[in-house]
C-alpha cells in the first residue's frame, strides 16, 4: 500500500470525529405576521428545518432567540442561553430546547468561536512515517488546519497511518485538558504526550510523529491530533499555541475497516 493511494468515507477509530448531521446555524425568516426560526442542517446536502415560530406580538425577539441559539452551539452556556429562552413565550423556549437537545448533543472538537468545523479530506492513508507524511502534516499544520491521524493494520500485517484534514483548529481554554478528540469509551488511554514537551533539537510534527511511531512499534493503537491552547480560560478567546496531542491506548492497533 503506498501512500495517498486511498479513500474512504469512514473509519472505526475515526467514528468519534465524523458527525452524520450537523446544525451549522440558526436563521430566521420574518414576515409582518410571525418569524420562522430555521436551523441550518448539513446532512451531507444543506437544508432547513423548522424549530420554533414566534407570533406577531414578539417579532422584536427574533435577533434575539438567533443569536441565543447560535452562541449556544459555539459555546454551550446554559444559563446565557436559559437567558434568552425566558424572554419568548413559553412554547416557543420548550420548542427551542426539546429541538436543541434532540438535534444539538455536545460534541468536543466539533466547534469554533467562527462556527462548525468541516472535514476538509475524510481520509488520506500513507505506508509509512517518512518525509512525504511529514511533508503533509507541515503543510497542513503551517495554514492552520485541524489534524487527526491514527494507525490501523491490514490483514497482512502491514501498518497504515490515516490522517484527517479538517477546516480548523479547535482552542481549549489554558487550564483545560489538552484534547479536542474525544477519548472512546475503551480501550484505556495509557498515555497522552504533547508538543509542549519536545523531543530535543526537533519541531512538533516530527514529534509528534517520533512518539506516534515508537507507539505503535510496540503495537499500541495510537491517536494523534491538533489543538489550539488558548492563554485564558475562556472559550475561543486570547491567544494560543498550536499543539499535537498523541494519545497511546492500552490496545492493540486496530485493523482495516471490513477486515
Amino acid at each position: 500500500m503506498t501512500a495517498l493511494t486511498r479513500e474512504r468515507v469512514l473509519l472505526p477509530f475515526l467514528r468519534h470525529s465524523v458527525r452524520k448531521t450537523v446544525v451549522y446555524s440558526f436563521i430566521a425568516h420574518t414576515s409582518p405576521g410571525r418569524s420562522r426560526v430555521f436551523a441550518l442542517r448539513k446532512d451531507p446536502c444543506d437544508r432547513l428545518e423548522a424549530v420554533t415560530t414566534l407570533g406577531g406580538s414578539d417579532l422584536h425577539l427574533t435577533e434575539e432567540l438567533v443569536g441565543g441559539l447560535n452562541s449556544f452551539l459555539a459555546d454551550r452556556d446554559d444559563a446565557v442561553l436559559q437567558a434568552v429562552l425566558d424572554r419568548v413565550p413559553g412554547p416557543v423556549a420548550m420548542a427551542a430546547q426539546q429541538y436543541l437537545k434532540e438535534n444539538c448533543a455536545s460534541e468536543r472538537g466539533a466547534f469554533t468561536g467562527y462556527g462548525p468545523i468541516d472535514v476538509v479530506r475524510e481520509a488520506v492513508y500513507f505506508s509509512r512515517i517518512d518525509d512525504e507524511l511529514k511533508e503533509y502534516l507541515d503543510g497542513a499544520y503551517m495554514i492552520g488546519l485541524g489534524i487527526r491521524m491514527s494507525n490501523e493494520r491490514s490483514s497482512d500485517g502491514d501498518i497504515a497511518w490515516v490522517v484527517q484534514l479538517r477546516s480548523d483548529e479547535v482552542s481549549v481554554p489554558a487550564s483545560a485538558e489538552p484534547r479536542t478528540w474525544a477519548l472512546p469509551a475503551e480501550p484505556q488511554l495509557l498515555r497522552t504526550w504533547t508538543s509542549e514537551q519536545p523531543l530535543a533539537g526537533i519541531g512538533p510534527v516530527r514529534s509528534a510523529l517520533d512518539v506516534a511511531e515508537a507507539a505503535s512499534a510496540e503495537g499500541r493503537w495510537v491517536r494523534v491530533h491538533t489543538l489550539l491552547h488558548s492563554n485564558l480560560d475562556v472559550d475561543f478567546e486570547g491567544n494560543g499555541a498550536s499543539e499535537f496531542v498523541v494519545d497511546v491506548f492500552d490496545a492493540p492497533i486496530p485493523p482495516e475497516l471490513g477486515e
